[in-house]
């Protein structure tokens, strides 16, 4: 279940198939990441692909390639087969080997036929590779916003990510059992589609359905746990996209004062960077202490290198010159890096926030929480966004604490003359988790057997009784060295759960009759909404603890706070607008997914 290897896989033969001479590549804007989060165009140029092109910007040329082969990769849309159609009427390459990403209808493939009055196209395929391989573990549909309103889908999203779980599926060879948070309307009718598509396309499915144990497909919603993308991150990649924003593996600097031209885009790669490779989980402190040692070793070389003295003195410098290079331009990324997330860290107390964030999530003392934080919004020390955060955090938290005091905390907001559309986030995500209006009615916690329900009121009170389990519940805060990494996502005791199979079917039920009884060997996550990079190190670290299991976590996007506030606005701003689910009860369904996973992990101590 490595994406990784398995997009390497479709490019590797994707090009194979076009034989040995000088090729383009022509893609789609989609496509274009997929390639490039896996393979720098230095790796394509030793391909003998020497010419990349988009296929939205396609100019009518006079003069012809016809040395030059075409590889076509792009996706199974309306609009990329209309530009295919027009390349085919006038072709500008001698071949064309097209590969689309997804499953491709017949009629698509007829209408591609009939212009090809040249006979210049020698192949047709599908390669499953419509999802971004964001490392081994962790995959990425880049699909910035799903939700029509809160609790409806945005129908282009729905089908988009459909098509993208369809693909991961095939590409790494799985047909799974699914489940899905039951609590979410949204997951339940993915569920439903994903089984609907497996059953249409069963010829691509069937051999993928003799296993012993069969995988588990779980799907869920981001409500299940919106603290986790709201937190400052202190591991180096997790860092890196929470204050500089990582978009297909590259970061931008250009705004930074002061900041070199060739540094204003920094490329991240595990494959060519080892650096990276080495402490893309490592946390603030270790990986600042590995750039002095880096920086160290670099200086003593560099030292080196100035002692030419002789023929051998120069050979030996020609021969290690490639690798001096490359340590060079390594050294002066991360140093780059580090020395701005150090400026912003300093620059706006993020350690005393942080700890702060630790402590209200982690500890539970409404009192503390409160004073510490109506200190911090106070404090011109800290941005905007922050005490915005802490206000969410505080929100969330306490939302049903009797001394509860958000109004006071948007007060403080207030007076740091604020822009009032800015607090207006914190309704909204209360609104977005189903928090906004306790008085509202939702199904039982029991996945909607019988008729029984329960008020929101009545299941919220219970999170007094959950405070006094949650040492117990959420392992790791007691004896935590340090106190910026207390917080475990809500996904880590689903996983535990899933391998223990303890995860309550009434909560996670299975689509259809089909059950699993045995241990899984093999878990897909799909959180609807968005992953955050803290989620990805904590399916790392179970795939390294647990034995004979292997875990991928996929979403529609990778979040920071910023996007995840992003994607809740769009959600809330649109909740009046009609949805495309069925189901015309679900608008009042209230999603209680955070704490249903805690009930669900204290009935089973």
């Amino acid at each position: 279940m490595d994406v990784v290897h398995a997009m390497k896989l479709y490019i590797n033969k994707m090009v194979d198939d076009a034989g040995p001479g000088i090729k383009a590549l022509l893609m789609d804007k989609e496509t274009i990441s997929i390639i490039s989060i896996v393979y720098a165009q230095s790796d394509m140029l030793q391909k003998e692909v020497y010419l990349f092109e988009a296929i939205e910007n396609y100019v009518p040329r006079q003069e012809s390639l016809k040395f030059v082969k075409c590889i076509v990769f792009v996706r199974p849309t309306e609009k990329n087969i209309t530009y295919l159609i027009r390349e085919l009427k006038h072709p500008r390459f001698s071949q064309y080997f097209i590969n689309f990403n997804n499953i491709i209808s017949k009629t698509d493939i007829k209408a591609l036929a009939e212009v090809d009055e040249f006979e210049v196209v020698k192949d047709v395929q599908e390669f499953y590779a419509d999802y971004l391989a964001i490392n081994s573990h962790t995959f990425s549909l880049n699909v910035k916003s799903c939700y029509q309103n809160v609790n409806h889908w945005n129908p282009i999203s729905f089908q988009r990510i459909t098509q993208g779980i369809i693909s991961i599926l095939l590409s790494i060879n799985r047909c799974p059992l699914i489940r899905y948070q039951s609590s979410s309307e949204m997951a339940k009718r993915l569920a439903e589609q994903i089984r609907q598509t497996i059953a249409k396309e069963n010829v691509l499915f069937d051999s993928n359905t003799s296993t012993e144990s069969q995988p588990i497909l779980l799907i869920l919603d981001r409500k299940f746990d919106p603290i986790t993308p709201l937190l400052n991150q202190w591991t180096y990649q997790a860092m890196l996209h929470e204050l500089m924003t990582i978009v297909n593996n590259r970061i931008s600097l250009a705004n930074v004062p002061g900041i070199q031209k060739e540094l204003k885009e920094i490329v991240l790669s595990q494959d060519q960077d080892e650096f990276y490779q080495k402490n893309l989980y490592l946390n603030y402190g270790e990986i600042c202490s590995n750039i002095k040692c880096l920086m160290e070793d670099f200086q003593q070389k560099t030292q080196q290198q100035k002692k030419i003295e002789t023929i051998a003195d120069m050979k030996a410098f020609i021969e290690t010159y490639p690798q001096f290079r490359k340590m060079s331009g390594t050294v002066t990324k991360h140093v780059t890096l580090i020395d701005e997330i150090c400026r912003i860290v300093n620059a706006n107390s993020l350690l005393e926030v942080s700890e702060a964030e630790q402590e209200l999530i982690s500890t539970g003392n409404h009192s503390e929480s409160l004073k510490r934080i109506q200190l911090l919004i106070s404090s011109d020390k800290i941005r905007n966004c922050d005490a915005i955060r802490l206000t969410l955090l505080y929100a969330l938290t306490f939302h049903n604490h009797s001394n509860c005091d958000t109004r006071g905390l948007c007060r403080l907001l207030e007076r740091r003359n604020m822009n009032p559309g800015d607090i207006k986030i914190i309704n909204q995500l209360l609104e977005f988790c189903g928090l906004k209006n306790k008085q509202q009615r939702t199904s039982g916690v029991g996945g909607g057997i019988g008729k029984s329900t329960i008020s929101t009121q009545e299941l919220l009170t219970t999170t007094e009784h959950v405070r006094a389990f949650t040492k117990k519940v959420i392992k790791g805060f007691k004896g935590v060295e340090n106190i910026y990494t207390q917080h475990i996502p809500v996904i880590k005791e689903l996983i535990e759960d899933l391998n223990r199979c303890r995860l309550r079917e009434t909560l996670y039920p299975f689509l259809g009759s089909v059950q699993q009884r045995e241990r899984p060997q093999e878990i897909i996550i799909f959180i609807i909404g968005g992953i955050t990079y803290e989620e990805s190190l904590t399916v790392y670290n179970m795939n390294r603890q647990l034995q004979g299991i292997k875990i991928l976590l996929g979403g529609s996007i990778i979040h920071n706070s910023k996007s995840f506030l992003d994607e809740v606005r769009c959600a809330c701003q649109y909740h009046s607008e009609t949805s495309i689910s069925s189901n015309t009860g679900a608008g009042s369904n209230v999603t209680v997914g955070a704490l249903a996973s805690v009930i669900n992990k204290i009935e089973n101590l």
